[in-house]
């Protein structure tokens, strides 16, 4: 029963990965904690189901800390955040020029 049920939860979701597909990404996968069945010539080969998942106020807090290490940061370098938006509208604009210009 419980192999029927998961199976369905699989199709549903339609997270059905090939077997090369799952060994060129196996990396991310692991990440993602999402489960998936492993094919290899439209054969079920076998299931990846996540032992435990990222709980989502463990990302909210590394968000926090991130955010506040990045806050430090900037006003280590003594300029605002106003001032850092422009410089990076003007980099953003330039990548854009340079990109519309090499089409």
């Amino acid at each position: 029963m419980g192999e029927r049920s998961l199976h369905f939860h699989l199709n549903r979701n339609n997270v059905l990965v090939g077997i090369r597909e799952f060994r060129e990404k196996l990396a991310g996968y692991l990440e993602s904690g999402t489960p998936l069945a492993i094919m290899r010539h439209g054969e079920t080969l076998g299931y990846y189901i996540p032992a435990r998942k990222r709980s989502r106020k463990a990302e909210l807090e590394a968000m926090r800390a991130a955010a506040k290490d990045l806050d430090e940061m900037i006003a280590s370098w003594g300029a605002s955040e106003d001032e850092l938006m422009e410089e990076y509208k003007g980099i953003r604009g330039a990548a854009r020029e340079k990109k519309k210009n090499a089409r």
